[in-house]
């Protein structure tokens, strides 16, 4: 046997593994690609961007200029992280081209999630560039305003709309993150406008059961539905509002270090960054058989904030999310191990609407059927949360549905999901999935579904170890 960490809560938890089974340490299975330095590589994406001229010839002294950045969930704090580098270098190119600076706004590209404050923005941005733009050219997005611009539906039924102070500008500059994400394989991209400056009905269109229980969102895949859906959303959005928007993606490693950019429209800059991610992202396992359990240590705190491994719906998210991750390495219909603290503290500083959510969640047989009732619609609906989260820095109330959609896919593929150490159990036992005390005795019950020698795939700090990795078996 051997002996392993698993995350769990505020500490670890240990646990014994038969010999046979494949541990996955991001960052020790092999090596991770060396960043490379960041600034030379977003100046020469600038200079040759995919089907635009260089960014200097693109500002002027009479236009007025949008950059969207990633919020504080994802992407890295450190002097190097590619928003800190990329946004004064594009600065530079811009007033090179004439552009005034007071022309310029900076839009944190929030989504869903909740506002950055200022500290944080000090915290990941650098006092240079906050100091220079903040309070009135330096802000949130809103999926609440009144003033979105809304653009009817694309030809797949999807929402269409878009933050206005993006919509209008003359050019509108996002900068992406091209890193790993189980919802359609990679951030960055169209996934940035899709999800980033876009209204929560919009985003109700692909974090949705419809979406999110298809067979081929399964995988983290850049060919599934969800994906398809965020490029027929942004090139609609490019549509309504008569421009292409300029991107500055950078590829990311285990550390949120960059190993490469590219600039341009979405679309060819998706093209050129795939591939260079799927060489960092794809770690191809040496076995030819698929695991029978998988087995996963869960944080307390991790990227969507405090208390996801202690908030029934975020923990359930987070088991999906890494199963989606791993699914090329997991046969369907095998056994979920996961260790979580879950206690029952919701955070509602950061997720007002979450516990509400999960207790009406209760008085229905699926997710689905919550998801798509009166209920679930009355909360969405709440004007307190959403106030709060406009003007009170918490998550929006549709993002707990759109987690209890993407949480509910363990159930669907697996035969059981078996949660250790739950200090409040009858949480866990509320979002479907089965309380069990001990490690050894979760193996015990996975064996009487699986058989008394299976294969067994750990990625014991998934969430802890940086940009996490898509799984697949020998190549």
């Amino acid at each position: 046997m051997q002996q392993i960490s698993l995350d769990y809560g505020d500490t670890t938890l240990s646990a014994n593994l038969p010999d046979t089974a494949v541990v996955v340490e991001y960052g020790k299975i092999r090596p991770e690609p060396e960043g490379i330095d960041p600034a030379a590589a977003v100046r020469k994406a600038l200079d040759s961007p995919h089907g635009f001229p260089p960014l200097r010839e693109l500002g002027g002294p009479n236009k007025r200029i949008v950059i969207a950045f990633p919020d504080r969930v994802k992407g890295g704090a450190h002097k190097n992280a590619h928003r800190r580098v990329s946004i004064p270098i594009i600065l530079e190119e811009l007033i090179k081209g004439g552009t005034k600076l007071e022309n310029i706004t900076l839009l944190c590209a929030i989504g869903l999630h909740r506002k950055n404050t200022l500290e944080e923005w000090y915290g990941y941005l650098g006092r240079d560039i906050v100091d220079q733009f903040y309070p009135d050219r330096l802000v949130n997005h809103d999926a609440e305003s009144e003033d979105l611009c809304r653009f009817g539906t694309d030809e797949m039924g999807n929402t269409i709309q878009c933050n206005r102070l993006a919509a209008e500008a003359d050019l509108a500059i996002v900068i992406g993150h091209c890193a790993g994400n189980p919802y359609g394989g990679y951030s960055g991209g169209y996934k940035m406008i899709a999800t980033g400056i876009s209204g929560w009905q919009s985003i109700g269109s692909h974090h949705c059961p419809q979406t999110m229980y298809r067979q081929d969102w399964m995988g983290a895949s850049t060919t599934s539905h969800m994906r398809q859906q965020f490029e027929s959303i942004g090139k609609a959005m490019e549509a309504g509002i008569g421009k292409k928007f300029f991107a500055v993606d950078a590829v990311l490693n285990q550390h949120s270090d960059v190993i490469a950019v590219e600039a341009g429209e979405l679309g060819a800059v998706e093209k050129a960054t795939w591939p260079v991610a799927d060489q960092r992202t794809r770690i191809y396992l040496d076995t030819d058989d698929p695991a029978d359990v998988l087995v996963m240590g869960l944080p307390r705190n991790f990227h969507y904030g405090p208390g996801m491994g202690s908030n029934p719906i975020l923990m359930s998210l987070a088991v999906s999310g890494q199963l989606s991750r791993c699914w090329h390495a997991f046969r369907p219909g095998g056994v979920i191990i996961a260790a979580a603290v879950c206690d029952g503290w919701f955070n509602d500083a950061w997720f007002p609407s979450y516990e509400t959510t999960y207790e009406a969640l209760q008085q229905y047989c699926t997710p689905a059927e919550f998801l798509a009732s009166e209920d679930a619609t009355a909360i969405v609906e709440n004007y307190e949360y959403r106030f709060r989260y406009s003007n009170h820095y918490t998550y929006h109330p549709f993002h707990a549905m759109s987690m209890i959609s993407g949480g509910a896919v363990a159930n669907i593929h697996a035969d059981s999901v078996f949660i250790v150490g739950a200090k409040a159990p009858r949480y866990v036992r509320g979002m479907g999935l089965t309380p069990v005390s001990t490690f050894d005795e979760a193996m015990q019950l996975a064996q009487k579904r699986v058989g008394t020698h299976p294969r067994v795939l750990c990625t014991p700090n998934c969430f802890t170890s940086g940009i996490p990795a898509h799984l697949y078996l020998k190549q």
